[in-house]
């Protein structure tokens, strides 16, 4: 059978992506993608530890990333995201900018992280006030309450769950949950729901028109800034990040009520 007319594969864009061993939502990624750019992903060598602020360090070290975004030149992509939210804050400011720099060397094109994406979507939004929500220990979600107040961005808000690993299996709910308890009525500008391996795409448009707020996450964030650099638009409805400044906000369409945590399963409220 002539296959001529169908004239090849569409010309594409590469962001190279480097995520930590255990990250487990490649697909949740690729829905902030359009069609004509690809991921290419790649992960840091297993270490056995726990999430916790030695797995952020070992995650983060510069000659890892350096090996993971020298493996990824191959196929050449234009950019490079560290999709970790943990291993990009525990330096603060001043490491987060060392990685970068570090990635850069080592591929030869722009690199982003999550933490670095997340400071450029509050100075995009003007956000000065922003409520969190983590999956983290205490210890971790403590260390990102200073990166941001580092940024000199105030928290308003906070709410943990305590998980050291599986992140990527706490569902939707909990999410909800966590976020309802984390924004107080008029406190905060933004909430950031943080770690790139803690689902957050299809609750984001449904936070947004319950809390009034933008919503941010890790994940969201990471393709935002990656795409930005690559002069193209995240794909993301009824999220105010992607949203254009001149577009008006659109509600999203109407779903059934999210059901909250019982009391009893709430770890780490603050």
């Amino acid at each position: 059978m002539d296959v001529s007319f169908l004239g090849g594969p569409r010309p594409q864009r590469g962001v190279g992506v480097v995520a930590p061993f255990d990250f487990a939502l490649d697909r949740e990624l690729w829905r902030w993608v359009p069609d004509e750019v690809s991921l290419h992903l790649t992960r840091t060598p297993f270490v056995p530890v726990e999430v916790s602020l030695d797995l952020a360090r070992l995650v983060s070290e510069h000659e890892t990333l350096g090996e993971a975004v020298r493996a990824l030149t191959a196929v050449a992509p234009e950019v490079v995201a560290y999709a970790c939210t943990s291993g990009s804050f525990v330096g603060g400011i001043a490491g987060e900018r060392a990685m970068c720099e570090a990635m850069t060397r080592s591929g030869a094109v722009p690199s982003v992280t999550t933490s670095g994406a997340l400071l450029d979507a509050l100075t995009e939004l003007g956000i000065r006030r922003l409520a969190l929500v983590t999956p983290y220990t205490v210890s971790v979600t403590r260390v990102l309450e200073e990166y941001v107040a580092e940024a000199g961005v105030r928290v308003a808000g906070c709410a943990f769950m305590g998980l050291t690993r599986h992140i990527w299996q706490v569902p939707y709910r909990d999410v909800v949950a966590m976020a309802r308890q984390a924004v107080r009525p008029g406190a905060a500008d933004a909430l950031f729901i943080s770690c790139t391996n803690l689902p957050t795409y299809d609750v984001i448009p449904q936070l947004e028109a319950e809390l009034r707020i933008p919503v941010l996450s890790a994940n969201q964030v990471t393709m935002w800034a990656a795409l930005r650099r690559l002069g193209t638009r995240a794909v993301g409805p009824y999220q105010a990040l992607i949203r254009h400044r001149d577009e008006p906000a659109a509600e999203p369409p109407a779903s059934g009520d999210w059901p909250a945590l019982p009391e009893e399963q709430q770890e780490g409220w603050t």
